[in-house]
């Protein structure tokens, strides 16, 4: 019973969190551009009830563009997570199913890749792309893959010593109809979670680099940018252009990550043992 409780409450606590995510994302969307219009009659207010994030130096309420900045950094995290992990699964199949010598340059691109850190790598295929959106997706998609390939790798390694994965080849069934019917779905559950977990690297990473000036355009509304116009006026005593977003984007990717973490639990039966044994 207590095991049975224990995962409805993962269960409600997953539900939540991606009923917040889908609602903060849905609020950056539909929002109208009207509502991120500045107005210099209102420049430089602190928070109030009108506007809870003040505006900055140009009069733009703060909480308007910070969730179109979240539903835009979301959605670069969202599109690179997914590339990213449809390309761990596949080096890590093809490194894990392959030859020794696939297995080898997979694992030596894989160490290359791990050795220099992500932002500056995202920097320069950003900047070799011409930056903007493309130049960032395309960036943190290349550079996100490596921890869950070396994943997908060992979990493939397990199942090809499964003996009903012996029992498939002993009736002639081919390496994709194997692939296709036992590895994949057995795969599915690491793939989810492991994208799930992606993502607030991801979104860290792309307010990361549009603050240093390489990813998105400063036209347009992001937390990165929005961090990044706040600096010029921090001396001036305007502390709420940076700390109130920046603090809402730490609070967003905590909620990624519990969610993730979550979801691993309810997928993996033997993680609801070790969360109860923990406690």
């Amino acid at each position: 019973m207590k095991k049975k409780n224990r995962r409805t409450q993962f269960v409600i606590l997953t539900a939540a969190g991606i009923f917040v995510l889908i609602a903060v994302y849905a609020l950056g969307i539909f929002l109208p551009e009207e509502g991120i219009a500045g107005n210099f009659l209102n420049a430089g207010q602190p928070p109030s009830p009108e506007h809870p994030f003040g505006t900055d130096n140009l009069g733009r309420d703060l909480l308007m563009r910070t969730l179109k900045g979240l539903s835009a950094s979301m959605t670069v995290g969202i599109a690179a997570s997914a590339i990213s992990a449809v390309i761990a699964v596949i080096v890590g199949v093809i490194s894990a199913a392959g030859s020794g010598r696939a297995d080898a340059i997979v694992n030596w691109l894989i160490d290359l890749m791990m050795s220099v850190p992500h932002t500056i790598l995202i920097i320069l295929i950003s900047f070799s792309l011409g930056r903007g959106m493309k130049g960032l997706l395309i960036g943190i998609a290349a550079t996100h893959w490596c921890s869950l390939a070396r994943l997908i790798r060992g979990e493939v390694l397990q199942l090809r010593s499964r003996q009903y994965i012996a029992v498939s080849r002993r009736l002639g069934k081919s390496g994709g109809w194997i692939l296709t019917h036992h590895m994949l779905p057995h795969l599915a559950p690491q793939f989810l979670v492991g994208l799930v977990l992606m993502f607030p690297h991801a979104v860290l990473h792309e307010a990361s680099v549009s603050f240093l000036g390489f990813g998105l355009p400063p036209e347009q509304a992001t937390v990165g940018i929005i961090l990044s116009e706040s600096m010029r006026y921090l001396s001036a005593g305007m502390w709420w252009p940076a700390v109130l977003p920046g603090m809402t984007l730490v609070l967003l990717v905590l909620l990624v990550d519990k969610t993730g973490d979550c979801l691993r639990i309810i997928l993996d039966p033997l993680s609801i043992r070790e969360e109860q044994n923990g406690r």
